[in-house]
């Protein structure tokens, strides 16, 4: 009888222990949810300091070597070593390249099951953070009112697109796309006839330099091109800018689109523009395009123009949702 009894204490001492141990687990789980938040959090807004203060390398690179092409002692010369005094300025103090911080831009690529909503969440409230550190500036309005909010955070602002993957991994992109640049962006519908351009590789390379001679030094040139061929009027220009965030130093897989690609420079680099308008061999420091499918009644060409101030970085994350790696 005894071994009996002590045997059912030993179970209620078992049953007891259960909820505990339970508890203790939820707790815990709590904690490195909450830890891992502000990992986050901290993530998020050193990606939009960076971006807003540091150009990426391999656009230094692109732009130091323009500097080096021009002549020396000529107003190009001098608006480059301008540009380059201000992106060694700006890195060494973490203060925005340009006091237009512009539309900011996000792309996040995730895994299956990640919840899209939360993380838009906690992206507006890096937003917010960084508007308030002076990373970004108050640049968003209401565009019925006027009114600036003086948090950067509004209907469609910040842009934020998600794609999913298949790899366990999330990269989050970031681009801050000023107005200046933004106002030089240009949509065409092929054939147009004033600039004898037809449906076909050349017809698109017309409308392209006809986008860069208007655009003149207002661009706050040299800038870099994304460009779209096909797709219909919203989704060629979405696409045109994601062309921006290929590596100035990559090749298109596509050869003719490759060629297209170098021609553009090479011939607008020519027609004299140079920086901010001044005159100069850099009216363009690259040109990144792609194409998709369009229906057979329409053919646009969408080109969206990043200034020299190319603000665009991206991290991947960490399990802890720390930054494992810097995308560019």
């Amino acid at each position: 009888m005894a071994l009996k009894q002590n045997k059912k204490k030993d179970k209620k001492l078992l049953v007891k222990k259960k909820p505990i141990k339970k508890t203790v687990v939820k707790k815990s789980l709590t904690k490195s949810k909450l830890n891992t938040d502000k990992l986050l959090d901290d993530s998020l807004l050193e990606l939009i300091r960076v971006t807003s203060a540091e150009l990426p390398n391999d656009v230094q690179k692109v732009i130091l070597e323009a500097l080096e092409r021009e002549e020396k002692n000529t107003t190009a010369a001098y608006a480059m070593n301008i540009i380059k005094a201000n992106i060694d300025l700006a890195k060494k103090k973490s203060q925005p390249l340009c006091q237009d911080t512009g539309t900011v831009i996000f792309y996040v690529t995730h895994p299956v099951g990640l919840n899209q909503t939360k993380f838009s969440k906690l992206i507006k409230k890096a937003v917010v953070a960084a508007t308030k550190k002076g990373y970004l500036r108050q640049n968003s309005v209401d565009s019925l009112t006027g009114e600036n909010s003086g948090l950067n955070v509004g209907p469609g602002h910040p842009a934020i697109h998600f794609h999913e993957h298949a790899k366990k991994s999330i990269e989050v992109k970031l681009m801050l796309k000023g107005g200046g640049c933004e106002n030089v962006g240009a949509q065409y519908s092929l054939p147009n006839t004033a600039l004898g351009a037809g449906r076909d590789l050349d017809g698109v390379r017309k409308v392209i330099l006809d986008a860069v001679f208007k655009a003149q030094g207002k661009g706050c040139g040299p800038g870099v091109l994304g460009v779209c061929i096909g797709g219909d009027r919203g989704a060629g220009y979405i696409e045109s800018k994601e062309q921006l965030f290929r590596k100035l130093d990559d090749k298109n897989k596509i050869k003719s689109l490759s060629d297209l690609e170098v021609e553009i420079v090479e011939t607008s680099n020519k027609l004299g523009i140079g920086p901010m308008g001044f005159g100069g061999k850099t009216t363009l420091l690259g040109c990144k395009i792609s194409a998709l499918n369009r229906l057979p009644a329409s053919f646009f060409v969408s080109i969206s123009y990043m200034c020299w101030a190319y603000r665009r970085q991206g991290i991947e994350l960490g399990s802890s949702s720390t930054i494992k790696k810097w995308l560019y």
